[in-house]
């Protein structure tokens, strides 16, 4: 099983294109909230430039928040790179989901046992366990390509886990908050397609990752310029070989207000 490359449109951009994870990064892990974004935000959108979200949030879950933030004219990535909600859409048509789940059912069930996903949940328990809304944790449950879930086994018996999913095509990545199953498609291979799709018109695009968690680290490498959001919530992201020649830098503060001060400085440096 592999990921297929996608049709992209993209707006015209001005110089950047900034790759974004959501919770932890540009939303408060606990609240959600993304208000102290708001002057970066805006800065992107009258400097021209263009901001593409990338998360393990479905399609129905991000495009109400690209619409909020005012970057609906740009495409996003959805559940961990599985798959693009192009500029302009709503929703996207993706069956890897069943794929996924299938793989998971054929493995052993002292295994399989230790894993508990989405699918396994009402969308009370999601609201529950995510600190959602009940109709956005409803969103979040229309799985189209992964499936996000829990581990209660030991780290070896993940890794025999991941191991056996693996050999049928289907990788873990662990995020901030979930272990995500999925055909294999990273936030990195997604940002490479859109770069490379804006590069046909304008070679001279920058990109810009911006993740708090190991699933973003991918990301983080791939881009031009990348900054690691601070997350006290979690373990974090260790050092990065791109962090000694200052390509990697890592903020002071969490969540949005750390991106909003790393979005800043890149507009600022770029406009000098």
């Amino acid at each position: 099983m592999d990921f297929e490359p996608v049709s992209i449109s993209l707006p015209a951009t001005n110089g950047l294109i900034v790759f974004s994870d959501l919770d932890g990064t540009l939303l408060y892990h606990e609240t959600y909230d993304w208000s102290p974004a708001q002057p970066a935000l805006s800065a992107l959108a009258k400097g021209g430039h263009c901001l593409v979200l990338a998360s393990s949030k479905t399609a129905a879950e991000i495009d109400p928040l690209r619409t909020a933030t005012g970057f609906s004219h740009c495409p996003a990535i959805v559940e961990n790179g599985a798959g693009i909600l192009p500029a302009g859409a709503s929703a996207v048509e993706g069956e890897d989901h069943a794929a996924v789940m299938e793989a998971v059912r054929g493995l052993p069930e002292r295994l399989r046992k230790h894993f508990s996903g989405f699918s396994n949940w009402s969308t009370e328990e999601i609201a529950r366990r995510t600190g959602l809304k009940p109709e956005d944790a409803a969103n979040a449950g229309k799985r189209q390509f992964s499936e996000p879930g829990t581990w209660s086994g030991s780290a070896a018996e993940m890794r025999e886990f991941c191991g056996m999913l693996q050999s049928k095509g289907v990788v873990a990545q662990q995020g901030g908050r979930f272990l995500t199953l999925s055909l294999g498609a990273s936030k990195a291979d997604r940002m490479l397609e859109i770069v490379n799709a804006a590069r046909l018109a304008d070679a001279t695009v920058k990109s810009v990752a911006l993740g708090d968690a190991p699933n973003d680290i991918a990301m983080i490498e791939a881009a031009d310029i990348s900054f690691i959001i601070a997350n006290p919530s979690h373990g974090g992201i260790g050092k990065l070989a791109g962090e000694s020649g200052g390509r990697i830098q890592r903020t002071v503060d969490a969540g949005p207000k750390g991106w909003n001060t790393a979005v800043l400085s890149v507009i600022n440096k770029l406009a000098n």
